[in-house]
């Protein structure tokens, strides 16, 4: 598998505060891969590492085969588009398009003019007079005009109304499609990751639980529900990702490759959100199932 992302012990510590530890990651070439986790998780940690905005604390990182900003040949690989997608408000739509000309020497120019074209967006007009929608795909354009082998969202679409969204989206999966680019996006936004993400990366109290392409671990994953019985009595080979009890009711969400015998329980499939959620509770609660809170 080639990775265009590969971490080994990766981490990152402020003071006395690890924001990301014991980190590997192999990020595979050719995918969208959704970045997942709860607020302080240490996603925009690890994004700003593979941009090379933040040194590693501890372990490697490599993005590309190389050192992340390591030269001007490594910068011009990744693009990068930032938390609230910045944008400079006095200048023009045509000063952000010569801007990133002269920024990066793989500039197309000619892609560029040819996205502001088609989304409609007025040349003359300044970024500060846009819409949040406009203003995402015009940071959106900046990142595939400089032709970037793999390009970073970092919650790109977080404050957009679900129409901008959606055509935010939808112009990213065109640009994937046509220029053949790696993009890691990490959103809060469970049904805008199942739109268009084909790889997964959670990330819970500053490490990453699980990895995988999304096919595979939704393959690999099952909800259980069935009498009360504690966790502890389960085959070793189903590993238990989250449970939560009534008083007669146990509901667990395992993963096992191997088929589920015990005819106590009710085997049902578990969706990316559920997925998400179950990584991201606590093992054991004493609680209402998941079923019921949703």
């Amino acid at each position: 598998m080639t990775a265009v992302v590969r971490t080994e012990g990766l981490g990152r510590k402020y003071g006395r505060r690890w924001a990301l530890r014991d980190c590997d990651l192999a990020i595979p070439a050719g995918r969208v891969v959704g970045l997942v986790g709860p607020n302080g998780a240490g996603k925009t940690t690890l994004l700003n590492m593979v941009v090379g905005q933040l040194a590693p604390s501890a372990g490697t990182i490599e993005v590309l085969g190389g050192r992340p900003a390591s030269g001007p040949a490594q910068l011009a690989k990744v693009g990068f588009v930032a938390q609230d997608t910045p944008t400079y408000a006095s200048l023009t739509v045509a000063d952000h398009l010569r801007l990133g000309a002269r920024l990066n020497p793989g500039w197309d120019a000619a892609l560029a003019r040819d996205r502001i074209e088609r989304l409609g967006l007025d040349p003359a007009r300044r970024a500060g007079r846009l819409s949040g929608g406009q203003r995402a795909q015009l940071a959106l354009t900046l990142g595939i005009a400089k032709r970037p082998e793999l390009l970073i969202l970092d919650e790109p679409v977080a404050a957009l109304d679900p129409l901008a969204r959606r055509e935010f989206l939808a112009s990213l999966m065109e640009a994937v499609a046509e220029h053949s680019i790696s993009v890691v996006l990490s959103s809060h936004l469970m049904s805008d990751l199942e739109r268009v993400c084909d790889h997964l990366v959670v990330v819970v109290d500053s490490r990453v639980r699980v990895a995988g392409d999304v096919d595979d671990l939704l393959t690999a994953h099952h909800r259980l529900t069935g009498p009360r019985r504690d966790a502890a009595r389960l085959p070793s080979g189903q590993h238990v990702v989250s449970a939560s009890h009534t008083d007669r009711q146990s509901t667990f969400v395992v993963r096992t490759d191997g088929p589920i015998h015990d005819p106590a329980w009710t085997v049902g499939e578990v969706g990316l959100e559920d997925l998400v959620l179950a990584y991201m509770t606590p093992k054991t609660e004493d609680r209402p199932a998941l079923e019921a809170l949703r």
